[in-house]
């Protein structure tokens, strides 16, 4: 995974690794997106379909480290949380999700509402808060269960946030995010994901959803746009190639596969050659 952008402005890391799981580590505190570390070719049998799993992750759950928070999007896709991540929750300090998620893991969960936050301490007596966002996992009427979204920032950086969308088409209710928070960075699933046998309409954002950096952050000073999971599992379909995502140039894009495992310094403003 290569990320070229320099989008914020205090030392966030990120460390892909694959799927839609990504480690952030910011200002000591260590954060997990949706875990999936089941090992390549593992089958998940549906009622309607079944998944295999193309790729492994880049780091296995064991050399993680130490996790403050998993922010898990939503606990019933195998796709977003498979048997290894769930078996990676236990030995979180937090595990943040949906509320009907929460009542279904039991545990650590903390299930949230929209706009609803909590802080996890951090070094030097700072506060990270973590607030729920608005999410839906597709078309209206046919979304494929509750999913959350999260905004991130430290409580004495409020003009400094880090929006993860979660899996969400682009609506409406996802401007209200820019309107209450300074997003200075966006990590958006914009794999355009599509299960043939549930639909043909998209679960996740598409490229072609430009207003996403342009309209509906306005104040991004840099938008990292992250192909989450792109041909990891087989059964579910991206309908935006590597060729649409390259054809939107005022878009600092990073287009994820498998994942690398490295750590990725996300900091700063723009260059003036990229501005």
């Amino acid at each position: 995974m290569q990320l070229d952008s320099k989008v914020n402005r205090s030392g966030l890391v990120a460390t892909y690794i694959g799927g839609p799981t990504a480690l952030f580590k910011w200002d000591g505190l260590r954060l997990l997106t949706d875990p999936t570390f089941d090992p390549a070719g593992t089958n998940y049998v549906l009622n309607l379909y079944t998944l295999k799993k193309r790729e492994g992750p880049a780091i296995p759950p064991e050399k993680l480290g130490h996790i403050d928070a998993v922010l898990l999007s939503h606990d019933h896709h195998f796709d977003n949380l498979d048997r290894a991540g769930r078996a990676l929750l236990t030995s979180a300090d937090k595990v943040l999700t949906t509320e009907i998620g929460a009542q279904r893991l039991g545990g650590k969960a903390i299930g949230l509402t929209r706009w609803q936050s909590v802080e996890i301490p951090g070094r030097d007596g700072r506060k990270l808060r973590i607030t729920a966002t608005p999410a839906r996992h597709g078309p209206v009427g046919g979304d494929r269960g509750p999913v959350v979204g999260f905004v991130l920032n430290f409580t004495d950086a409020p003009d400094d946030c880090l929006y993860i969308s979660g899996d969400t088409v682009w609506f409406d209710d996802l401007e209200e995010v820019a309107r209450r928070f300074t997003v200075t960075t966006a990590v958006l699933f914009m794999g355009a994901a599509i299960v043939p046998r549930v639909g043909p309409a998209h679960l996740t954002m598409t490229a072609e959803e430009r207003r996403v950096r342009r309209e509906g952050f306005p104040q991004c000073q840099d938008c990292a746009a992250a192909l989450f999971g792109l041909g990891a599992f087989y059964g579910i379909t991206r309908r935006c190639s590597k060729r649409v995502y390259q054809s939107v140039p005022a878009d600092p894009l990073v287009l994820a596969g498998a994942g690398s495992g490295k750590d990725v310094s996300v900091s700063a403003h723009r260059t003036a050659a990229g501005a």
